[in-house]
């Protein structure tokens, strides 16, 4: 073998185990840390609605949250503690406000923590009495309100507690529309891993779900935006994530929620 042979083919070796070894990292990415996908899963959750089928413009709150709990059943402390535990945990991700009162008329969002044969009346009376037949047999429903600016003014959130730990979901309730009625209304049954899923298995938040609120929250995500308005916006700050880390370690900061300590996650 001639010198200039030898020389291409080490120089072959070299880039044949360079590709190798790329291929070997990117298949260690998990897929929703992929900028592709957490693009679309932001436009499948945000952009859409469980009970509406049509393209939507963003919505999120503009102005702090001011919570109103309302106990129709015991265990007060303990189910407070939770709500309080993830509304903070919230807070420190968005960096919106929340705060507490017991003045109904001050709140704008109310929380009825209730029993499965109040809902229907709770439905009626906070949402709307064409909402009864949709919502009633729901494990735990939200419902959010906004202005022309799509600018969320207001939310119900309805968790019948008997109903909700009958079926083993009484946090992932908790967790799921507190964060649903932040302007991430939809359910998808093919994004995941999120809470957001039709298949319900997670009961907290994932990395996922942590960069979704992240995004929306984003000074640069403004209220009214459509999908088309979004792209450039979302696609340059992505990139910016991926190469500064923000979405390598998103489960990491995810993870740091109280909730998460409370029920022993490391």
């Amino acid at each position: 073998m001639s010198m200039i042979q030898k020389i291409l083919f080490t120089l072959f070796i070299i880039f044949s185990v360079s590709i190798a070894s790329a291929n070997k990292i990117s298949e260690k990415i998990p897929h929703w840390q992929k900028v592709s996908y957490i693009e679309k899963s932001f436009y499948e959750i945000a952009l859409r609605s469980e009970y509406n089928t049509n393209v939507s413009r963003v919505r999120k709150w503009n102005e702090p949250l001011i919570v109103y709990v309302e106990h129709g059943v015991g265990d007060q402390a303990l189910h407070l503690r939770l709500v309080k535990m993830h509304l903070k945990h919230l807070s420190e991700i968005t960096g919106l406000k929340v705060s507490y009162t017991q003045s109904k008329n001050e709140a704008n969002i109310h929380l009825y923590l209730t029993q499965s044969n109040q809902v229907n009346s709770l439905i009626r009376k906070e949402i709307s009495q064409e909402s009864v037949k949709t919502l009633r047999n729901s494990v735990c429903l939200a419902n959010i309100r906004r202005n022309k600016q799509s600018e969320i003014k207001k939310a119900i959130v309805i968790i019948p507690i008997d109903r909700a730990r009958m079926h083993g979901k009484l946090i992932s309730c908790i967790v799921e529309e507190l964060t649903q009625i932040l302007g991430l209304p939809n359910d998808s049954k093919t994004i995941y891993p999120t809470i957001f899923s039709d298949k319900n298995i997670y009961k907290l938040l994932t990395g996922l779900d942590y960069l979704l609120l992240k995004i929306l929250y984003s000074n640069d995500i403004k209220n009214g935006m459509t999908q088309s308005e979004i792209i450039p916006i979302l696609r340059n700050k992505l990139n910016r994530w991926k190469r500064d880390g923000t979405i390598k370690k998103a489960q990491e900061n995810v993870i740091k929620g109280e909730l998460y300590q409370l029920l022993g996650y490391r």
